[in-house]
């Protein structure tokens, strides 16, 4: 079987003729990977005065053709020279040398190109998201809801019976995708409880570029005034999980998406359901409460209002990996009020609320989606010496 050409190149045409292109490019890359080689994608960009040449390596190209058709149409209809050529062979996930090449310790993120993750790196985390969801790699779509509820899975299932469920039973983080044809849908995973699970999965998801991810979970509340099944919002985090002290600096301060947060207040103004901005606890101890004396000091000194196990982890790899992230957390516990999560009251609160949080949340991606099809704005998640893939002069 004859191999594709040694390089493609896209030049500045009409729109109608560059999507043809791009389309082209799309399919050579995936034809060049089916034969056992990552291709390299070399970008010039002539309005930059810095940093006018950028290029990346890409792996499993399948994966990211949504993203490719629209950066590489955005740079294509700037007048940017694009040239896709093969790179190096695919790596061999079980050689000894594989960790060194995805080592990371002390590499800056913020002054990537092209691609964020180079092609070994993405390699193996899609792998390891197909190991975890049972789905393939191109199921996944662009906005990403994170729970440790199956009762979300199962609410999510209701609205979309046709969605792409785990091809086998016992999955350790199983999802369900709602597909479209950009995949401009919605995905939700199942990660389990606690902040290593929340990084584990969050390392790996952040090599799809996703528009949004969006914690939607149960959280204790922690003030009078709040009753059980209020929602709360992120305006902040208080990073008690340490899964990201040694990546991320705790003096690095972490908020949630501006827009994602504006969205969901809207919903839940327009449904009159009672919620609050302010800051989350987030802890590696289920058992807080056995320890209490230090935690409620944190609670004073941070004015948080609410305490969970996911969300600064979760905000906290969205700002590495410049993802838009938010929080939509619905209060199913007060024990510092006399009302502790027990089995009882908390069926009846899972029955009550599950489908009116997937539906809060999917409403406002929704919203975000039709205000900006072609993603999230995120400059403000970028270094102030970061070049944008095909955004403004640097």
């Amino acid at each position: 079987m004859a191999g594709p050409p040694n390089s493609l190149k896209i030049s500045s045409a009409s729109t109608h003729d560059l999507v043809a292109q791009i389309q082209e490019a799309c399919a050579w890359m995936e034809e060049t990977y089916a034969q056992g080689s990552y291709s390299k994608v070399t970008v010039l960009r002539h309005w930059s005065k810095h940093n006018p040449i950028i290029s990346g390596t890409i792996a499993r190209p399948s994966a990211y053709r949504w993203y490719l058709r629209r950066e590489l149409l955005k740079l294509a209809s700037r007048g940017a020279e694009i040239e896709i050529s093969p790179a190096r062979a695919r790596v061999d996930l079980h050689t000894p040398k594989l960790l060194e090449t995805i080592d990371e310790s002390d590499f800056d993120h913020t002054r990537k190109k092209v691609f964020l993750f180079g092609p070994e790196r993405a390699e193996l985390s899609i792998e390891r998201l197909e190991h975890y969801t049972a789905t393939r790699i191109e199921d996944f779509q662009r906005y990403i809801l994170l729970t440790n509820y199956q009762m979300h899975m199962d609410a999510f299932r209701e609205m979309h019976p046709n969605c792409v469920l785990p091809r086998r039973e016992n999955v350790q983080m199983p999802a369900y995708h709602q597909p479209t044809q950009d995949n401009d849908g919605i995905s939700i995973i199942n990660i389990g409880v606690g902040p290593s699970n929340a990084k584990n999965l969050t390392d790996h998801i952040a090599v799809l570029r996703p528009d949004a991810m969006l914690m939607v979970g149960h959280c204790a509340g922690v003030r009078n005034h709040q009753d059980i099944g209020d929602f709360v919002l992120a305006s902040g985090y208080m990073r008690r999980d340490h899964v990201l002290d040694r990546a991320l600096p705790r003096s690095v301060p972490i908020a949630p998406s501006f827009l994602l947060n504006r969205y969901l207040a809207k919903v839940l103004d327009d449904r009159g359901l009672p919620y609050r901005f302010g800051a989350v606890y987030t802890t590696a101890d289920r058992n807080w409460e056995l320890a209490l004396r230090g935690t409620l000091d944190d609670l004073r000194a941070s004015r948080s209002i609410a305490v969970d196990m996911e969300s600064a982890t979760v905000a906290a790899n969205g700002f590495r990996y410049r993802i838009p992230s938010a929080t939509l957390l619905c209060i199913s516990d007060k024990p510092l009020h006399g009302q502790p999560k027990l089995p009882e009251s908390a069926r009846s609160f899972y029955d009550e609320t599950k489908s009116q949080h997937l539906a809060v949340a999917q409403t406002a991606i929704e919203m975000a989606r039709n205000e900006y099809p072609h993603g999230l704005p995120n400059s403000d998640l970028r270094a102030m010496d970061e070049p944008l893939l095909g955004g403004p002069e640097t």
